[in-house]
């Protein structure tokens, strides 16, 4: 069982990132790895996730404990993966899906990848009353990248992403437009306004 692994950020793209520890090169899923894309061949100490299941084994990473913590509230719930609770994670709108739970909003929280009405009853049957411990916690937030790649590029990785996320090509076609219009961004950037957009 890992609690964390520290290590050098040696990839990072839509749906995983790569992180050496003395030679041995983690694959591990994250929601939104783009995140940590200034981080590039530094160190960074991840919170790790091990799930083992009959068909597969994965690492699933996490910026801070709170972010974990999180992520295990949400695959306790009927009906929510690990898919489908990193894309709630992606959207970094972790006070909004805590006041969502505790008031019963339903309809915000189908707005979320892979969550139909009735598993976001399923997520307020099972979690209201047990996050407003992490509703003040603010999910620390990495800078732009120092290198920027060129527009076009961060764009289209940030696009990709959205799909790894369960995000539809509907869903991405209409918020594309909007992304195009905004200047010089990563696609740390793109994601983080889509997700704005698309969680409205």
């Amino acid at each position: 069982m890992y609690e964390y692994i520290k290590g050098t950020v040696i990839e990072v793209n839509p749906s995983h990132m790569v992180l050496d520890n003395q030679g041995i090169g983690y694959h591990i899923f994250i929601a939104n790895p783009f995140r940590l894309s200034n981080q590039l061949n530094q160190e960074a100490t991840i919170y790790i996730y091990h799930s083992v299941t009959q068909d597969d084994i994965r690492l699933y990473g996490f910026i801070n404990k709170e972010e974990k913590e999180l992520f295990m509230k949400l695959i306790g719930v009927s009906g929510i993966g690990p898919k489908s609770a990193l894309a709630i994670l992606a959207a970094e709108d972790h006070v909004g899906f805590v006041q969502a739970v505790e008031q019963n909003n339903v309809k915000y929280l189908q707005k979320f990848p892979g969550v139909g009405k009735k598993t976001a009853s399923q997520i307020v049957l099972d979690l209201q009353g047990k996050l407003s411990e992490l509703s003040p916690e603010v999910i620390e937030v990495f800078g732009k990248p120092e290198d920027q790649l060129s527009a076009d590029v961060e764009l289209d990785e940030a696009l990709e992403a959205l799909a790894v996320l369960g995000y539809t090509k509907r869903d991405i076609k209409k918020v594309t437009p909007f992304l195009e219009e905004l200047p010089d961004a990563s696609a740390d950037d793109y994601i983080r306004e889509a997700l704005k957009h698309l969680i409205r």
